[in-house]
């Protein structure tokens, strides 16, 4: 069976939304993980355990982050590859990539075993949250491949003309996950360990069925010897690089955003912080979802010299994205207190605080799809250094430098606008590189 034969020959609206729904489906349910956990810890454990929470997410960023890596930048290269025709050089670099994830994983487990406490303390670890930080983080510290090879199958298994299984996987996970939390927590009333057990549980049952795919009869994926595997290891890490920085970048800006919060108005603005940070998740996934839905037609199409099926391609995911940011933005605007009440039993305090913080952040969702999709675009095209510039401008650079000017300026409401002065600097970029790269196909 060939599984490029529908990129190349079926209309690219068919395919993009044929795509779209498994891929939000997917990238959407990977978010429930997080968001169970904060919701469950909010009304099972209480704030502070939304506070131990928040700290230890760029753990999950890292994890998730490499997977990303790896499989984006390998599965990019593996669709190029089938659209010029080469399967013998798209498996060498779907062998690569697993060589890779592997590897990583096994150092990860030595790194956070061996350094948790600097690296915990790094992150804000405090008194008041240290018992909450130990208790949940020693099941992250032992299984970082379930985490790591999750994301990674799921790029893989989809670019493999496989996007329903990948959304079973993760939907099957995410609802198990979320019935663990809560058995765990309230029955149970094991805390902290007991959402930590149950996103373990969750997301190793969506690996395991994302490795089902290689028992069916449309699978292309297998492992082979590899010619020039120190170089095919390069190109994988650069094409994936901007993914991994997409990823990594919410870990390294929240505990930016966490120290200047805790500087500011102190453990109250993290928790608030960890109520607009998960609902950033969700979108942040929701856009991922319509971008990875958009990369396999865009990656085959480029490979295969068929630019006018690319441009459609874009077009309809740029509808998307844009749909999208109006639908968020708006949401933030009219129901700042039932998102709050969404994740904690919010004391007057926190209300106050979280509503016009949720009303100035929510603003930033406009461009944020535009962005991530511009990102996956240059990816696909084979631009890897325009997509990565525009993942650390936005991930680093801008927001790195903002978050510090910002609040000098408008005190915490500084930090609120950080990600909106970012995401709309960062526009002017993406589209410019974008219709450079049009050009050039």
């Amino acid at each position: 069976m060939d599984n490029n034969n529908e990129f190349l020959t079926r209309q690219p609206s068919q395919l993009f939304f044929s795509y779209l729904i498994p891929s939000v489906s997917a990238t959407l349910v990977t978010s429930v993980y997080i968001l169970a956990d904060t919701m469950m810890i909010g009304k099972g454990v209480g704030a502070v355990g939304i506070a131990a929470l928040n700290l230890m997410l760029p753990i999950f960023s890292v994890y998730i982050g490499t997977g990303i890596l790896f499989g984006v930048g390998g599965s990019v290269l593996f669709s190029v590859s089938k659209g010029r025709g080469e399967d013998r050089k798209a498996r060498e670099y779907f062998t690569v990539s697993v060589s890779l994830a592997a590897l990583t994983s096994a150092l990860y487990m030595w790194l956070f075993t061996r350094f948790f406490d600097p690296i915990t303390l790094m992150l804000g670890r405090n008194p008041g949250t240290e018992g909450y930080v130990r208790e949940y983080g020693r099941f992250l510290q032992m299984t970082p491949a379930i985490f790591l090879f999750s994301s990674f199958l799921q790029a893989f298994v989809r670019n493999d003309s496989d996007p329903k299984r990948a959304m079973a996987g993760v939907i099957t996970g995410g609802v198990t996950n979320v019935f663990l939390d809560y058995l765990f927590i309230f029955r149970f009333q094991w805390g902290m360990a007991g959402a930590a057990f149950a996103t373990v549980l969750g997301y190793g049952l969506t690996t395991a069925i994302l490795c089902t795919h290689f028992l069916s009869r449309a699978n292309t994926l297998a492992l082979v010897k590899v010619q020039s595997p120190g170089r095919k290891c390069w190109e994988v890490a650069r094409h994936g690089f901007s993914s991994f920085l997409l990823e990594e970048s919410s870990g390294v800006i929240m505990v930016i955003f966490n120290r200047q919060l805790l500087h500011y108005v102190g453990e109250l603005g993290v928790v608030v912080y960890g109520i607009i940070s998960n609902s950033a998740l969700v979108v942040s996934s929701i856009n991922n979802g319509i971008s990875q839905a958009a990369q396999p037609i865009l990656a085959v199409n480029y490979g295969a010299g068929q630019k006018k099926r690319v441009a459609l391609a874009m077009r309809y995911a740029s509808w998307a994205a844009v749909a999208a940011g109006i639908f968020f933005t708006i949401a933030g605007l009219l129901f700042p207190r039932q998102i709050t009440g969404f994740f904690v039993e919010a004391g007057p305090e926190i209300m106050d605080m979280a509503v016009g913080a949720v009303r100035i952040y929510f603003l930033s969702f406009l461009p944020l799809g535009v962005n991530m999709l511009c990102t996956t675009y240059l990816q696909s095209v084979m631009e890897p250094n325009q997509a990565m510039t525009i993942c650390l401008l936005r991930g680093f650079v801008l927001s790195g430098i903002l978050v510090l000017i910002l609040p000098v300026i408008w005190g915490v409401n500084g930090i609120w606008a950080v990600m909106l002065v970012t995401e709309l600097l960062t526009l002017t970029v993406s589209l410019t590189f974008q219709r450079k790269a049009s050009g050039r196909i």
